[in-house]
């Protein structure tokens, strides 16, 4: 049975070698490709090869720039509890670590995947409020199926598999992509279609979890994300008339 809170004192000699072996090869794998804040944010919550991530500590951390907080999860939530949650500015994550047979294909979101992906920009203002507003956007449309389809998609090409142009190079600031080896390279790389950040094609594009993307939005800045929420909401008031 998968943990349901973190007790740091359950982690193995295997987790220590995961965590530190997946944070040594993707710190690498990100050099010059993922988003200059990410960096930043990655040392302001202190995160190392050493140490798998203690929540307690994390959360103070957040706290004191965001106001988010960690709350332990046995597996990937359903998309309603989920988006409650970060309508209060907490973000669901697993404590559990993959298997070192695990290190490059795991089926669902381990604590690498959460913690390393997604905690560290949780520590930026403008992305964090993104994150919270998502959250009440779907809190207030949480019985309409088809709005939170949207926001899940939205959710998908942002936060999970979103791009950045920053100097005018492209680069990652997504969890899906910031904590795969493969999806790293392939963002990146020729073989796969970078878009400008467009809501409206977003909320109408599907995807799928079990295959490498084959196309991302770039977005120009943070703050382009909140200021498109509005656009959102006004798409989401025509659907409902």
């Amino acid at each position: 049975m998968k943990p349901t809170e973190q007790i740091y004192a359950n982690y193995t000699t295997e987790d220590f070698l995961v965590w530190k072996t997946l944070f040594n090869r993707q710190l690498k794998n990100l050099e010059n490709k993922v988003s200059n804040e990410f960096m930043y944010s990655l040392e302001r919550v202190g995160f190392n090869a050493d140490s798998i991530p203690e929540f307690l500590s994390v959360n103070q951390k957040l706290k004191n720039y965001t106001g988010w907080q960690l709350v332990t999860v046995p597996n990937i939530s359903e998309a309603d509890e989920f988006f409650v949650y970060l309508s209060q500015k907490k973000f669901t994550a697993t404590c559990w670590l993959r298997t070192l047979q695990q290190l490059d294909y795991l089926e669902e979101p381990d604590m690498f995947h959460d913690v390393f992906g997604h905690t560290p920009l949780l520590s930026n203002t403008s992305y964090s409020l993104f994150f919270e507003a998502m959250g009440k956007l779907a809190v207030k449309y949480i019985h309409q199926k088809e709005i939170i389809l949207k926001l899940q998609r939205l959710y998908w090409f942002t936060i999970e598999f979103g791009l950045i142009n920053e100097d005018n190079k492209i680069k990652v600031f997504g969890a899906g992509i910031i904590s795969s080896k493969g999806e790293t390279e392939h963002a990146i790389s020729n073989r796969s279609v970078k878009t400008d950040f467009n809501i409206t094609e977003i909320m109408k594009h599907d995807f799928r979890t079990d295959v490498l993307q084959d196309e991302y939005y770039v977005i120009d800045s943070f703050e382009q994300l909140n200021d498109s929420l509005k656009q959102f909401e006004l798409e989401l008031e025509e659907v409902c008339t």
